[in-house]
């Protein structure tokens, strides 16, 4: 069993293997499933998360009014052709706003790894679709990658916002989809954990402050930032481009940046945005005194 993405990367190399695959063996030793049945329940995944971001293309708004329709708004946009991203960039953004829309609207969503960053895996792989034409297979294995760089991260620092601030989930979930980007495209795994290590170094500090205390501002857009940001990292390290400083460093590094974090921006909605004049203005109309 890897601990490291330097020992996941080790064995890759030594079993000439990809990451998906050492993670399916790990997956399927820990929870003794056949391979067949870790495909099943990666499938259900899968499909849970199609569903949403296919709900919130079609426009979704939250209880509260905060969010919902800018999955729309860029999906109307992205078909005028004046985008300045691209096409590939700008889907892979609407799928991803789409996806935590629907979560903000409590609507059902695949958490990856958590449910406020649950926008970025799904949004990236979906919205490289058209462009790589991965088959069922190749997306289930995109999840395996995407889920073997989580469980380094889960197991030596944090995925959750309330320990680690917003790095820890929509940083750590761009990260993630950055190093199963570039196995989808054909990358080494070596260049994975580069592009890992380059996407979760853009979003170091990030802190997490969700006004009036819900996962929805600055959360979604939050999101749209996660999926750009795995997208132009994926590329640099298909590029050639490397991390000075190695993967393992980086995911310690933004541990020890949450521990010192002020509670104030850890998913308390005291601080940052939430402590905002408009931030607690919203609150207060929210839930009252």
């Amino acid at each position: 069993m890897f601990k490291s993405v330097k020992e996941l990367i080790e064995m890759c190399e030594a079993q000439d293997k990809k990451i998906h695959e050492i993670m399916l063996e790990q997956e399927m030793e820990v929870t003794g499933l056949s391979e067949a049945d870790v495909y099943a329940h990666m499938d259900k995944n899968l499909q849970t998360m199609e569903n949403a971001l296919d709900e919130g293309l079609a426009g979704v708004t939250s209880t509260t009014g905060l969010t919902g329709g800018d999955a729309v708004l860029i999906k109307e946009y992205l078909k005028t052709g004046k985008s300045l991203a691209g096409p590939t960039l700008l889907d892979a953004v609407s799928k991803a706003v789409a996806t935590n829309e629907v979560n903000a609207a409590m609507g059902k969503i695949c958490a990856t790894p958590t449910a406020g960053s649950a926008g970025v895996v799904p949004g990236v792989l979906f919205g490289l679709k058209p462009r790589l034409e991965p088959s069922r297979k190749d997306m289930l294995n995109f999840l395996l990658t995407s889920g073997a760089f989580g469980f380094v991260v889960a197991n030596n620092a944090s995925i959750s916002g309330a320990a680690g601030g917003c790095q820890a989930e929509v940083g750590s979930a761009a990260a993630m989809a950055a190093g199963a980007t570039v196995e989808l495209a054909g990358g080494t795994p070596q260049q994975s954990a580069e592009a890992f290590a380059i996407c979760l170094k853009n979003m170091l500090g990030l802190v997490c402050d969700p006004v009036a205390g819900l996962v929805e501002v600055p959360c979604v857009k939050r999101n749209a930032a996660g999926a750009s940001n795995a997208i132009v990292s994926a590329d640099m390290a298909l590029a050639g481009v490397t991390s000075r400083i190695p993967t393992d460093e980086v995911i310690e590094a933004m541990y020890k940046i949450g521990q010192t974090m002020p509670s104030a921006l850890r998913e308390t909605g005291r601080g940052g945005l939430a402590g905002t004049p408009t931030g607690q203005r919203l609150k207060q109309e929210i839930f009252g005194d």
